[in-house]
């Protein structure tokens, strides 16, 4: 699998698009693929101060649930309302339509601690 170019991606397979100083945080296609058809996604709450790394929520699927991690840090000022309606877009769409929650962030967002498409591939490769 091919990851996006241009997006900054975590081990726990989340990736991010930073927009100056907004993030916009989504799984990627190797997630989704490994969960199945999503049916929920617990987002986090808007406002909310968030950690890098910490877990947000839940993404359950069919085959099992799994933690929501965060890529970045900051406050939650966005959950993707489509998702939250038809969770499949997860699956149908996993770096476009089916993008989670943004948060704003703040310096360089954390962009040091992630990974970039090349790395991420290697890494889901390795294992």
């Amino acid at each position: 699998m091919t990851s996006p170019e241009g997006l900054f991606y975590s081990k726990d397979h989340e990736w991010v698009r930073f927009e100056g100083d907004l993030a916009v945080v989504g799984i990627t296609d190797y997630a989704q693929h490994a969960l199945g058809d999503v049916i929920f996604v617990e987002f986090p709450r808007l406002g909310k101060v968030i950690k890098q790394f910490e877990n947000v929520g839940v993404i359950e699927s069919v085959k099992s649930v799994s933690d929501l991690m965060t890529p970045v840090g900051g406050e939650v000022v966005e959950i993707n309302a489509a998702v939250e309606t038809d969770p499949s877009l997860v699956n149908q769409a996993a770096f476009e339509a089916g993008w989670l929650f943004k948060v704003k962030t703040s310096g360089d967002g954390g962009r040091g601690a992630l990974l970039d498409a090349l790395a991420y591939d290697a890494f889901t490769t390795e294992g």
